[in-house]
């Protein structure tokens, strides 16, 4: 291992998080020439018109520490609309552009400030939506749009006290649809539907139980009213086809088809669905011909495609593929077959990296955990990273990390593990944790270690944890709960209090926590204790290192002050590193991002040096 972190610019970890992505595009319905692409080719992520045939981009957003927060294109080409906030906590009102840049222009001036899930519009450019939380609840609002760009009166559709989706419409705007939490207030969801003209309810899909649904897209054809979902009353996410105003419900059959299935695009002619199936973490992409019923699998590169979609022409699959290696960029996949057929944006070039492994290994109750391991340069064992992700309704796939290659230039084995409550796992697996979080993910994250240990591949005395937002709620219970077993621990944006989390966090967050812990604060006090890592902070023994903003509604400042406060009360090492912006401003500069993981190399490199 290296006795220094290697701080030269022209370090090779240093030229991966310099390298500029495709992070996400579109192209509008209505004029395909015309598109939205997020890249951070400034050095901050950014947000750019698309001319598709030129290839050209175009600088719409200009936000100091990067712009976060996600841009949906109008239909017709002609807008941009985002949720404008204040130093990225979330909180603001929703605006839009011209597609050419400009000064944004407020569509709800004369609301409170709020925070969203989530924006959308019909296909035909009739109507706009957005989900708002405030003090109020959760409220679902429809808009009338115009040729000319004006804009109509909102309507609310739909409110609760519970957490419900952003509303999705039919393509020509007649009926649209909103995921409910109000039948079991957990994060299990019904899917209602509603006439956009009257306001009436037509219809309320519901699988009962302990299932959930989830609406993946409207049928593009005007007049059609069909939305494609998932349901999970298998026990693991499949794809079903339901029209609310005949009650029509199609559950697709596949079974040759293994593995959580997620759907991304509908064809424009109303044939093909993409989608795809993850298995142990790692995704494949088909395309489902429903004219034939018939599937085809795509042989692409291997590796993770994000928010793949259809071509204008829906004769392509368009994705933003990357894998451990390779930065995201956009692709063209061949219908047919899936191969690559060209680079429709690059990204940047970055050194060879170390590959992924796939591995598993049994957690304490029996359980089999999926996880990604990589490992240095030499023999082992090594000093180790253990890793988990953010979430924690989410899956760690084989995709792009300059953190984890630059701990592996550096000498350290990395493992990245999808720990109970990951998705794509199954719902017994996911629903694991509810009512009682870190318990569970707890338990893999020791039998992580045990498995690094074991196999000669981790030093037992030197194996740090580390994660951001939920990893780092993670990495910071850890440290507490099962204090003889780490080295140290670097959280980012982490959670340390979730009571007084949940009075700091925006609504939208209030109502995830609520159907987390199945209750909020008052309700279930004992397991909000018991499953803050402040309650454990006695018992640290390791050096602690976090990383946190200042303007963060999903993991506040001041549990992180009381956190830090209590840890130096009672005498325990703690460095807590500060910066400006919101949840995802961590991640929105690449100097930025660079300065953490050189703070993390050089916390881990000083702990180790004392052993």
């Amino acid at each position: 291992m290296l006795n220094r972190v290697n701080t030269n610019n022209n370090a090779p970890w240093k030229v991966r998080y310099k390298a500029p992505a495709i992070l996400f595009s579109r192209f509008a319905p209505l004029a395909p020439v015309r598109g939205v692409v997020a890249t951070d080719q400034s050095g901050t992520i950014q947000w750019y018109g698309w001319n598709l045939l030129t290839g050209q981009l175009h600088q719409v957003t200009n936000t100091p520490g990067g712009h976060t927060n996600f841009l949906s294109i109008s239909p017709d080409g002609n807008w941009f609309y985002y949720l404008k906030d204040q130093q990225g906590n979330e909180i603001g009102h929703y605006v839009r552009v011209p597609f050419e840049g400009g000064e944004p222009e407020d569509i709800t001036p004369d609301i409170p400030e709020y925070s969203s899930d989530g924006f959308a519009f019909s296909r035909d450019g009739s109507q706009l939506g957005y989900q708002i939380a405030d003090k109020n609840g959760f409220q679902i609002f429809i808009v009338e749009t115009f040729p000319d760009g004006k804009v109509g009166k909102r309507k609310k559709i739909f409110e609760s006290q519970h957490l419900c989706s952003s509303p999705f419409f039919s393509a020509d705007g007649q009926t649209v649809f909103v995921m409910s939490s109000d039948r079991t207030a957990k994060n299990q969801f019904s899917i209602m539907a509603f006439d956009v003209a009257s306001g009436k309810q037509l219809a309320e899909l519901w699988d009962g139980g302990e299932n959930t649904l989830e609406i993946m897209a409207s049928c593009p054809i005007v007049g059609d009213h069909r939305i494609l979902a998932t349901t999970t009353k298998s026990g693991i996410e499949t794809l079903l086809i339901w029209n609310p105003r005949t009650g029509e419900r199609i559950d697709l059959d596949m079974q040759e088809i293994s593995g959580s299935m997620r759907a991304f695009d509908w064809s424009a002619d109303g044939v093909n669905i993409l989608f795809r199936t993850f298995v142990q973490a790692s995704q494949q992409l088909y395309v489902y011909d429903l004219s034939l019923g018939q599937t085809r699998k795509l042989e692409y590169p291997s590796g993770t495609n994000i928010s793949p979609y259809f071509s204008p022409d829906s004769k392509e699959v368009f994705s933003h593929w990357q894998d451990a290696t390779h930065p995201p960029r956009l692709i063209s996949l061949s219908m047919e077959t899936g191969k690559q057929t060209r680079v429709i944006l690059a990204a940047g070039e970055v050194p060879q990296g170390k590959a992924w492994k796939n591995i598993t290994f049994i957690s304490s109750d029996g359980q089999v955990i999926q996880g990604w391991l990589s490992l240095p340069n030499g023999s082992g064992p090594f000093p180790t990273i253990l890793e988990t992700h953010g979430g924690p309704t989410s899956v760690e796939g084989n995709a792009f990390s300059p953190s984890s290659q630059a701990w592996l230039d550096h000498g350290f084995a990395y493992l990245s593990i999808n720990y109970r409550g990951s998705t794509t796992f199954g719902r017994e697996f996911e629903q694991k944790i509810w009512g009682d979080l870190g318990q569970w993910e707890l338990e893999d994250m020791v039998a992580a270690r045990n498995y690094l240990v074991d196999n000669g591949i981790a030093k037992a005395d030197s194996i740090l944890l580390t994660g951001w937002s939920y990893g780092g709620y993670l990495t910071l219970l850890g440290l507490g709960r099962r204090p003889d077993l780490w080295a140290g621990g670097m959280a980012g944006i982490a959670i340390a209090d979730w009571s007084v989390q949940y009075e700091d966090s925006a609504e939208t967050l209030r109502g995830y926590q609520r159907a987390l812990f199945l209750g909020d604060p008052d309700e279930k006090p004992e397991q909000y204790r018991r499953s803050s890592p402040i309650t454990y902070a006695e018992k640290i023994r390791a050096k602690v290192l976090i990383i946190q903003g200042r303007n963060d509604t999903r993991t506040p400042a001041r549990p992180i002050e009381m956190y830090e406060k209590k840890m130096k009360d009672l005498g325990k090492t703690i460095e807590v590193l500060w910066f400006d912006s919101g949840h995802a401003g961590s991640s929105g500069s690449k100097e930025q991002s660079i300065e953490f993981q050189e703070v993390m190399m050089k916390f881990a490199f000083e702990l180790l040096s004392q052993k």
